[in-house]
């Protein structure tokens, strides 16, 4: 299909069902989805062991992770070092997922205090290993700008790699779409692609290529993700841009960049 990379999770020390359905639901006037998954998942030792059996072990695999629903904030940090350390040998770089709407209280996390705490953690963890394999942070595109001044700050005290920007919005106001009966959850596509960019370019000015960018949120044709590598992102994501779009989104993008 042509991509570069693949990200898989978010996963979870343990598993979990995630929340109740229906969880997923298109806006097609938006060209949008609402998600409230929940972190799905078998857990990380079921992740690990695809890994093992997987066949293709040219392309990069990011793992993400995350804690689990049940886990309390306080203790979240212990959640992100079990999946750092049992995926390691498998996987070719990290997010760090403290962004998502979906698991309650999930985005405290994003507080400098306790994202230094994991942050740090697991570049410890790394160092130990002997390791260099690069951690990202996957943020939510709700901050305000002090906020990202924060995460900026962080991302250099701590020594990781970089930021994926952006996790998907709470922010509805931009939908023509009447979302009343749907309720709860993050919304991606469309209307996430201005706010994304937004941040991009922000994080990018301030962090003056002492980091990478992942640029993601709304990439639905080659001039979004060429709009995003000119707003400071080094390399793009694409998600809700496959269900509208199909997979010959990906070839389409890269001619545009190679062109």
């Amino acid at each position: 299909m042509g991509f570069g990379f693949i990200e898989i999770g978010t996963v979870t020390p343990r598993a979990q069902s995630g929340n109740p359905r229906p969880r997923l639901f298109r806006l097609l006037k938006d060209h949008a989805l609402i998600n409230r998954m929940g972190f799905n998942n078998d857990g990380v030792d079921a992740m690990v062991q695809r890994l093992k059996n997987r066949k293709n072990t040219r392309i990069i695999i990011g793992g993400n992770i995350g804690k689990n629903k049940a886990t309390p904030n306080e203790d979240a940090v212990q959640d992100y070092v079990i999946c750092f350390e049992k995926l390691y040998p498998y996987v070719d770089y990290f997010t760090v997922n403290v962004s998502s709407p979906n698991t309650p209280g999930l985005r405290e996390l994003q507080e400098k205090g306790p994202l230094l705490n994991i942050l740090n953690s697991l570049t410890e963890i790394r160092s130990n290993l002997g390791g260099n394999k690069p951690i990202l942070l996957k943020i939510a595109p709700d901050l305000t700008n002090s906020q990202l001044d924060d995460v900026v700050e962080i991302v250099l005290e701590s020594g990781i790699e970089g930021i994926i920007a952006t996790n998907t919005t709470v922010d509805r106001s931009a939908l023509r779409t009447d979302t009343s009966d749907i309720g709860a959850g993050g919304i991606s596509g469309a209307p996430l692609r201005d706010r994304a960019t937004e941040v991009i370019r922000y994080i990018a000015a301030k962090a003056q290529k002492k980091f990478c960018i992942i640029g993601v949120g709304g990439i639905s044709s080659p001039a979004d993700a060429i709009e995003k590598i000119e707003a400071g992102a080094d390399l793009v994501q694409i998600y809700t841009g496959l269900v509208y779009e199909g997979p010959g989104l990906v070839k389409r993008i890269l001619r545009a960049m190679a062109g």
